[in-house]
């Protein structure tokens, strides 16, 4: 019975991300794993989302903040900078299972290459992968100075942006990519990075280690049949996307890696030089295994 199995909350991010937790769910994995695992909100209430608030005021950190989730997964800068900002101590457990892109998209044949965008603004996500993946992206071909990010809100807002010429050029992951192809964008640049898990330190590293396994065995039936679950990602795309047009170029899954103390040194040294970060807050703590 579900009620007398550990009960593990996951706030929700883009499914694209989540996707390894999606088919943990639906294939009984976690519960072979002797675990309750659901999610804390639905996708319907995630797009409720007011992107122009405030970034904790998003649903998955306010559900984290607050006690209603366990554990959500967003990239691994952010991963810092929330447990910075929060007001609930956590840990960076794990690098995700989803190795995604950002790509800079744009219908623009004047942007072909990074260095045309000197001072061209890419609308983001602010303090999101979008966000920080085009900085990373673009400072070294045109300068830290000519690169401007605009905030633009959710990955299907920007979109949409792009498409109608209200924007330029926008950063997006997938089902977007995808999309953005179809419909005659092009790419300008593309960037693939992992995600940090954030958990409770609440989450004993037994159930924390149960749970990984079982997300593991996800990435292995997702790799043995991609376009099974592809579904769950075009979703998003509200459909103006088949699964069976979801390129496998901009996404893949692979076991999740524990996070190693160098990496996190790395990363964070690489925020603070940008004043993407002002500090290591008192509640957060990284987990090393």
């Amino acid at each position: 019975m579900a009620q007398d199995k550990p009960l593990i909350r996951i706030a929700p991010n883009n499914p694209v991300f989540d996707l390894p937790v999606i088919v943990g769910i639906e294939e009984g994995l976690f519960a072979k794993a002797g675990l309750d695992v659901r999610f804390s909100a639905s996708y319907a209430d995630r797009e409720k989302d007011n992107a122009e608030n405030p970034i904790m005021t998003r649903l998955k950190e306010q559900q984290f903040d607050c006690g209603s989730a366990d554990s959500y997964n967003v990239c691994e800068w952010a991963s810092i900078d929330r447990l910075e900002r929060g007001k609930r101590g956590g840990n960076i457990a794990a690098l995700r299972a989803s190795v995604a892109a950002q790509a800079i998209l744009t219908f623009d044949e004047a942007l072909q290459v990074p260095r045309d965008m000197a001072d061209v603004p890419v609308v983001v996500q602010e303090l999101t992968g979008s966000h920080y993946t085009t900085v990373q992206m673009l400072e070294s071909a045109i300068g830290a100075e000519h690169v401007k990010v605009v905030n633009g809100r959710l990955p299907q807002m920007r979109y949409a942006g792009l498409k109608d010429g209200s924007y330029r050029a926008v950063t997006v992951m997938e089902p977007f990519i995808s999309l953005g192809l179809k419909e005659g964008a092009h790419i300008v640049a593309a960037s693939f990075y992992r995600g940090g898990e954030v958990v409770s330190p609440d989450l004993s590293d037994e159930r924390r280690k149960d749970y990984y396994e079982a997300e593991n065995r996800a990435v292995d039936l997702i790799n043995a049949d991609f376009y099974k679950y592809a579904h769950h990602v075009t979703a998003h795309a509200k459909g103006a996307l088949q699964p069976n047009e979801l390129l496998r170029a901009f996404v893949r899954y692979k076991h999740v890696d524990y996070y190693d103390l160098t990496l996190f040194g790395r990363t964070y040294d690489w925020m603070k030089a940008r004043g993407l970060t002002e500090g290591q807050s008192e509640h957060s703590r990284l987990v090393v295994s």
